[in-house]
């Protein structure tokens, strides 16, 4: 069938341009705006790939598989609120920039037909020009979360440090037929079931030639190269903090078949500036033996520290990356300083899982941060490298923790390149969320390290919603911030924190002005037994009880475990921000008369190795918990009420259906239904389906799919990447309802991954879903008379 589209309201909002993404430069004198199209063309989608090492490969730029179009970029002064477009080739998708660190300039990519092009703009004339003759691969380098950097200033703000392309992409060649064959023989690999992965040796090759890249200096200016080492597969190049020595990422073979490629065999070097290698810091092996929620053995996290010249610390496993092993401690932090030639030095033991580090101003000090996985605990520790002892505890809480989380700090990149933790003296600066039973209100504060106060600069005010993203340069009365309300959308502002002053930077528009009238509440009551429910309650415009009586209401939530009930029935979010409607969201439905409580709780909680036990009794507490409460206040019609989300919350929505009778119809998108699909683990399950068999089968909705009476809506894209949200599972599910004699429908979007992006897509996504309820929703005779 052609795709749907629905009601012309409705398309307006969905083509309505979004806001620019917003770049900051260091010292945030300038910042650099992305502008992008929030649903490019279902072509887009289309256009070939290759599926390699977890990775969607385009061969014919060698690059990455894109999925947006980021369209321009500008440049806003600060604080004048100058807006300027940089002049770029119409029609061609550009990269969010690299700032040099003397933020006089940055850095773009540029997709041409013939491979991924270097722009380089001058931020004070907002003029850009490409820099001549250098083409550059994004396989490995374009993905930031693994490590990767395609392009990044030199220290001095001099030169460009890029992974090069080697020269054209290869040539493809038929794909050989032949049988795929893997072997299995004493390993344990109990890890996700991750997708896109190689799958024959010709895979290997292609891979291996379109993820090649040459690591290069380059004048931005002249677009004179220097070459530093072989062609290979770099993943990310950066220089030290004194430009003399360079840290050295790239993949070897052997590859893998089971795994993605952050985890291939691997190795850490340390090169001189010229490109000579000084040391090997580690020779990784093929990780796909990591224990379930642990990490891989060998030195891990290996950066500079930022304060000193040269100097390298990491850290280790000392339980040989398993969370389950007993250890006294379970990490060690490991220095290695200039010249390079003596044995690394083990200067603190962890006792806990270390998840990283901030380099503060001082050389050898580290705020870093442990996991305690048996309590579900964060620890923060003020660290010394010269020192054994671990270090004075700054922040310790909760890893469920809302109210009382101290927010992350501001850091700051100096123009000579160092990148630390921003410090006056003694004292740091925290933003965070704010949570408060009140809901979010973000906040800047100011942290004694010394004496472990905090002075609170900025607070978000109570009628709006406004979150400080830094201090203007040296000055800290004057803080650049996103501020918008319930009626007018974000928009980048200078606050003064002596007077209050807002100074409003820029000016874009409500995309939307039909929902200004749309009125939002954060309800808040029991589950039955102690524990607290929350959700955003979203009402029609100009909606009266009285007049209009019972809503129908669309239930949307997406799971989460916590380790207790006080954290659990903590209020997250905020009324009094701005409700941009995008296509993954369930707030649409208020425009066709339904109220809709987003972001439903739905706790599970308990012992984090247990909890799943009781999954179904707690995910059923909590459905009929929104249902009571909504029917009481007078506002849902308690036979007209839908349950939806997608993702964790589609295995939800399958499981209310199947173990209650609560809703009239539900909406499930990319989902996973059957449990022994994802056989070692999914979420925070720690046990395997072996350990665990009753769970895993209990929690499956494809079990019991002859239960659910209710209409199900599926949908899924046909090429979701998402591990364990094979579109399998969907089609699964589909086949047991039909063939059980209950009603559902399946939607397969093409081209789609896990959150549907295409135009053409989220059309059709809010068509079938307005469709599909208002077929199983409709008003009766009865529900008239009941309402009035």
């Amino acid at each position: 069938m052609a795709y749907q589209v629905p009601a012309d309201d409705i398309v307006a909002i969905v083509d309505a341009p979004p806001s620019p993404v917003a770049a900051l430069a260091p010292g945030r004198r300038n910042a650099a705006l992305v502008h992008y199209e929030a649903h490019p063309p279902v072509a887009l989608l289309a256009r070939p790939f290759l599926s390699l090492a977890g990775i969607r490969v385009d061969p014919v730029i060698a690059g990455r598989q894109r999925t947006r179009r980021l369209t321009g970029i500008s440049v806003l002064s600060v604080p004048g609120g100058q807006i300027r477009p940089v002049e770029l080739p119409a029609g061609q998708s550009v990269s969010v920039p690299a700032w040099a660190p003397d933020g006089s300039r940055f850095a773009f990519t540029v997709d041409e037909p013939d491979g991924i092009a270097v722009w380089v703009a001058d931020a004070a004339a907002a003029v850009a020009a490409p820099v001549p003759g250098l083409r550059v691969r994004d396989v490995l380098g374009g993905d930031p979360t693994s490590g990767g950097s395609t392009i990044r200033w030199s220290r001095d703000s001099s030169s460009l440090i890029v992974l090069g392309a080697p020269g054209a992409p290869p040539e493809l060649t038929a794909e050989p037929i032949e049988p795929h064959v893997e072997e299995a023989a004493g390993k344990h690999s109990q890890m996700a079931t991750f997708q896109d992965l190689l799958r024959t040796t010709a895979d290997e090759d292609l891979f291996e030639a379109l993820a090649t890249t040459v690591p290069l200096r380059v004048d931005p200016s002249t677009g004179a190269a220097t070459r530093l080492g072989p062609a290979g597969l770099y993943y990310n190049l950066t220089d030290s903090p004194d430009g003399q020595h360079l840290l050295v990422y790239r993949l070897k073979r052997p590859f893998s078949f089971r795994v993605p490629y952050p985890y291939f065999a691997r190795t850490v070097e340390l090169w001189s500036a010229a490109g000579e290698l000084e040391r090997v810091i580690a020779d990784l092996p093929v990780s796909d033996e990591v224990a379930r929620q642990g990490v891989p053995t060998g030195p891990r996290m290996v950066s500079w520290e930022e304060p000193v010249p040269a100097s390298l610390v990491w850290a280790e496993a000392l339980d040989g990356g398993d969370p389950r092993a007993k250890a006294e401690h379970r990490d060690q932090l490991v220095r290695l300083t200039a010249p390079f030639d003596a044995e690394p030095q083990i200067t603190n033991l962890v006792e806990h899982r270390c998840l990283g580090w901030y380099n503060m101003a001082a050389p050898g000090q580290l705020l870093m941060t442990e996991h305690d996985w048996d309590r579900r605990w964060l620890t923060t520790r003020l660290t010394d490298l010269s020192s054994p002892e671990l270090g004075r505890v700054i922040f310790d809480h909760s890893a469920d923790e809302a109210y009382l989380d101290p927010g992350s700090p501001l850091l700051t990149v100096e123009p000579d390149g160092t990148r630390t933790v921003l410090q006056d003296g003694a004292c740091i600066y925290l933003r965070g969320d704010g949570a408060s039973p009140e809901g979010d209100r973000p906040f800047l504060d100011r942290f004694d390290l010394t004496d472990l106060k905090t002075e609170r600069l900025f607070r978000s005010p109570a009628d709006g919603y406004e979150q400080a993203l830094g201090f203007l340069g040296d000055d800290r009365d004057s803080v650049l911030i996103w501020h918008e309300t319930r009626t007018s959308p974000p928009n980048l502002a200078v606050a003064r924190l002596s007077t209050g002053e807002r100074s409003q930077l820029t000016d874009w528009p409500d995309p939307h002005p039909q929902l200004t009238g749309m009125e939002k509440r954060m309800l808040a009551y029991d589950r039955g037994d102690g524990v607290q429910l929350t959700g955003m309650l979203h009402l029609p415009p100009g909606y009266d009880p009285q007049r209009d009586g019972r809503l129908p209401l669309v239930i949307w939530a997406y799971p989460l475990e916590y380790g207790d009930a006080g954290t659990a029935g903590q209020v997250r979010g905020t009324t009094e921000r701005f409700t941009r409607l995008n296509a993954s969201e369930p707030v649409w439905f208020v425009l066709r008369g339904f109220a809709v409580l987003q972001n439903a709780t739905m706790p599970v909680i308990g012992d984090p190795e247990t909890m799943n036990d009781t999954y179904i009794e707690q995910i059923t507490a909590a459905a009929t918990g929104h249902v009571k409460a909504l029917t009481e206040m007078g506002i849902a019609d308690p036979g007209r009420v839908a349950v939806g989300g997608h993702s964790y919350g589609a295995f939800m929505t399958a499981n209310l259906l199947a173990h209650t009778d609560l809703f009239a119809a539900g909406i499930a998108r990319s989902g996973a239904y059957n449990r022994s699909l994802t056989p070692f683990g999914f979420q925070n399950e720690r046990r395997n389906f072996w350990e665990a068999t009753d769970v895993y089968d209990r929690v499956s909705p494809f079990r019991y799919a002859g239960r659910i009476a209710a209409p199900l809506l599926l949908i899924h894209g046909a090429r979701d990447p998402n591990s364990g949200t094979f579109p399998i599972q969907s089609e699964r599910l589909f086949q047991a309802i039909q063939g059980t004699g209950g009603t559902a429908r399946l939607v397969i979007l093409p081209y789609e991954g896990h959150r549907y992006l295409a135009r053409e897509s989220v059309l059709h996504v809010l068509a079938e879903q307005f469709d599909w309820l208002a077929r199983w929703m409709a008003a009766t005779d009865a529900d008239q008379d009941t309402a009035g």
